[in-house]
C-alpha cells in the first residue's frame, strides 16, 4: 500500500506495449522532447517538476487485467491528466474519474494509429471551461501541435462523475462535502 512503490510500479506489466519504446517491454518510456529512455516513473516526475501535464494514448479495454484501484491511482500520482483510449474496462474508467483523470474515447474506427498519432505531439483537449457545460457522453475536439485534430467522447458517464471531476477527484469531493456539515 505504499504510494511511492505503487506509483513506481505503474505500467510495470510486461504485456503492456509502449510504442515509444519500439517493442521493448518493461516500465520504460521515452522522455519527450529529450529523447532519453527512462523509467516511466522518472519520466513522469520530470514532467511534473517542469509543470507539464501528461496524457496516455491507449488501445482497447484500457485498464483490463490490472489492480483496478491502483491502476488509476498510479497515473494520478504520476501527474496524468487524461487517458485517450479505444475503450475502457468499466470499473477502471470510473476509478480514473475518481482520481480526477479525464477518460476520453476515440471515435469508432479510430485510434492513435489510424489518426497517425505518435505520442511525440503536444495535445490540447478542448473541454468547456465551465464545468456546467460538460455533459455525460459529450464529444470534444483534441488538437495537436502539428495541426492534427480529432473528436473524442468524454467518458464522464453520470452527473456524479462530473461532480467528482469538478472537485479534482472523489477524495476532494468527499472532504469538501464533509467540511460543509
Amino acid at each position: 500500500g505504499n504510494d511511492e512503490i505503487m506509483a513506481r510500479g505503474t505500467f510495470a506489466n510486461i504485456r503492456i506495449v509502449n510504442k515509444l519504446m519500439n517493442g521493448e517491454v518493461g516500465p520504460k518510456t521515452v522522455h519527450i522532447p529529450s529523447g532519453e529512455k527512462l523509467s516511466v516513473f522518472d519520466a513522469a516526475m520530470r514532467y511534473k517538476s517542469s509543470g507539464e501535464d501528461t496524457i496516455i494514448l491507449a488501445g482497447a479495454e484500457y485498464g483490463s487485467g490490472s489492480s483496478r484501484d491502483w491502476a488509476a491511482k498510479g497515473p494520478m500520482l504520476q501527474g496524468v491528466k487524461a487517458v485517450i483510449a479505444k475503450s475502457f474496462e468499466r470499473i477502471h474508467r470510473s476509478n480514473l474519474v475518481g482520481m480526477g483523470i479525464i477518460p476520453l474515447c476515440f471515435k469508432s474506427g479510430e485510434d492513435a494509429d489510424t489518426l497517425g498519432l505518435t505520442g511525440h505531439e503536444r495535445y490540447t483537449i478542448h473541454l468547456p471551461t465551465d464545468i456546467s457545460e460538460i455533459r455525460p457522453g459529450q464529444d470534444v475536439t483534441v488538437t495537436t501541435d502539428n495541426g492534427k485534430s480529432f473528436t473524442c467522447t468524454v467518458r464522464f458517464d453520470t452527473e456524479v462523475e462530473l461532480a467528482y471531476f469538478n472537485h479534482g477527484g472523489i477524495l476532494p469531493y468527499v472532504i469538501r462535502n464533509l467540511s460543509k456539515q
